[in-house]
């Protein structure tokens, strides 16, 4: 496969440079869209910088459809627009690559009972993503391995969004309830086999909202994890276990812990000392050595009295997950961009956010076709802009923070089309006589 993809690289490296001579003899609309004039933001490639970006134009076959899915042509300083049929300009906002939301949930269906899983709560992804540089989300354990075939049909084959699935270690999925703390319903073979059958959609497990004191749940779901060769995530419910227990005895490095700055002494140990207010060495120590820690923001489980000390101790978090619901959505998390904002105003620095929702979950889940800006690579890109202004941010306990800037998405291209545009900034202005 590595192969066969840097002979794909070196074929469009070689038509790119080939249409670019030819285009630029002839002014022929050799490409798609250029993207014009904005900072870059690529951290698999280390792009911090103006350039402009080139989507090839693909070529039809016979019956006049696209035989090629847009890919990123060229990457330079100053790619002539007259060679493109669609311009954006960029001056002035960031372009990354298409977000990836690793914590989501968009099983949604029509029961009110079924919680996460084919229930009301979720929430149809194509609403919610485009708008907010969003391109691929994970469902985070909405679907087990009985009820995948379901959420395939009825969400994943007709989505825009490219969305992908961390199977619940419960085969009825995250129904709620009873379903969840049902540990008969927890077969790692059967779960693994499923991911396995579904691999292109699979890409890891999940446990969570487990409400005892049993490891049980937690050895059957890194079981299927090492089956499969697959990450877990944990979402550590409600038995107030020990997460140095958790980190070191049970999950691997890649594994994901979810969640990550949620408060709730007594209930779920926090990652820091509520007394000193200093982030655990051994939290520290997970994470060096390759635990991811997810956000999880929800509406449950972002707290500025655990977020506050770990970052202004620099403990910043790997990946940005949103928890998408229909709960969240309306209370403190809202959306992607919040959840940047939030943590921009906490010190995060820009590069390091883009990175969290682009290159390290690519990685996390290993999707590595993703989450970058490459020549030859997908064309799945955000154009993201930056407000100044006097702004506050709120945590799930209603605990207020102000702060100056706020991200907006303003642009969202989807394997090489535009699928959100804000201010009509890939639009051409009309002209009246």
């Amino acid at each position: 496969m590595l192969k066969n993809s840097l002979i794909l690289l070196l074929l469009l490296f070689a038509s790119g440079s080939r249409l670019l001579a030819q285009g630029q003899n002839s002014k022929q609309k050799i490409y798609g869209i250029v993207i014009k004039g904005g900072h870059v933001i690529d951290s698999k490639s280390n792009l911090n910088e103006l350039m402009d970006i080139a989507i090839q134009t693909a070529p039809a076959n016979r019956q006049g459809q696209s035989a090629l899915e847009p890919r990123i042509v060229l990457i330079a300083k100053n790619i002539d627009t007259a060679l493109a049929i669609q311009v954006v300009d960029a001056r002035g906002m960031y372009v990354t690559p298409g977000l990836i939301d690793i914590h989501t949930h968009v099983f949604y269906g029509p029961s009110k009972n079924d919680y996460l899983s084919n229930g009301s709560i979720s929430v149809v992804p194509d609403n919610y993503t485009f708008r907010t540089g969003v391109t691929t989300v994970v469902d985070a354990g909405g679907a087990g391995w009985k009820s995948f075939q379901t959420f395939k049909k009825n969400i994943i084959d007709i989505s825009a969004t490219r969305v992908l699935s961390m199977l619940n270690i419960v085969g009825e999925g995250m129904r709620g309830g009873a379903f969840e703390q049902n540990m008969d319903d927890m077969d790692a073979d059967k779960t693994a086999a499923a991911a396995l059958e579904n691999k292109e959609y699979v890409v890891g497990f999940k446990l969570a909202h487990f409400g005892k004191a049993d490891w049980t749940p937690v050895e059957r779901l890194t079981k299927a994890g090492r089956m499969a060769d697959m990450p877990v995530m944990v979402d550590f419910g409600s038995g107030n276990q020990s997460l140095e227990e958790l980190f070191f005895k049970y999950l691997r490095p890649g594994d994901i812990y979810t969640h990550s700055y949620c408060y709730v002494p007594g209930v779920r140990e926090p990652i820091i000392n509520t007394e000193t207010h200093e982030v655990k060495p051994f939290v520290r120590k997970a994470q060096q050595n390759g635990l991811i820690f997810d956000v999880g923001f929800g509406s449950g489980s972002f707290d500025y009295r655990t977020a506050i000390p770990a970052i202004k101790a620099g403990f910043y978090p790997n990946t940005l997950g949103t928890d998408l619901h229909a709960s969240s959505i309306n209370g403190a998390m809202k959306d992607q961009m919040n959840v940047f904002s939030v943590f921009l105003n906490l010190g995060m620095d820009i590069p390091s956010i883009i990175k969290a929702a682009t290159w390290a979950p690519a990685q996390a889940i290993k999707r590595e076709e993703l989450g970058n800006l490459t020549v030859g690579g997908i064309a799945d890109i955000a154009v993201l802009s930056m407000r100044k202004g006097n702004f506050g941010f709120k945590d799930i306990a209603g605990n207020r923070q102000p702060g100056d800037r706020r991200f907006e998405c303003q642009l969202t291209i989807k394997g090489g089309k535009v699928v959100y545009d804000l201010n009509a900034i890939a639009s051409k202005p009309l002209k009246v006589d």
